[in-house]
């Protein structure tokens, strides 16, 4: 008699989700796609960091290397939504 697996039926999604990080991975996942996403918009359009920062109306270049950084998830809307104007994009936001 073959012996069950007892990890079949469970996802990736429920382990997390066990160990009471699904929502802090989920968070990561995203920032790093945005980050990516921006980043390539940027060097597609030939935009530096120091003409993305007067675009979006920042007071420094350290602020936008928060929002280039894949780890730093500290992120508002309102950061996401100047970025996405300054590169001529719009910002959407849905849950799914």
């Amino acid at each position: 008699m073959k012996r069950a697996n007892k990890h079949i039926g469970s996802s990736f999604d429920d382990f997390l989700q066990e160990e009471g990080i699904l929502e802090e991975t989920q968070a990561a996942a995203a920032k790093k796609v945005i980050a990516s996403q921006i980043w390539k918009l940027m060097k597609k359009n030939n935009i530096s960091k120091s003409r993305m920062t007067m675009r979006m109306h920042m007071k420094s270049r350290t602020q936008l290397n928060r929002l280039l950084d894949p780890t730093n998830r500290s992120i508002t809307l309102l950061t996401l939504e100047k970025a996405a104007n300054a590169l001529g994009k719009h910002l959407q936001v849905q849950l799914v």
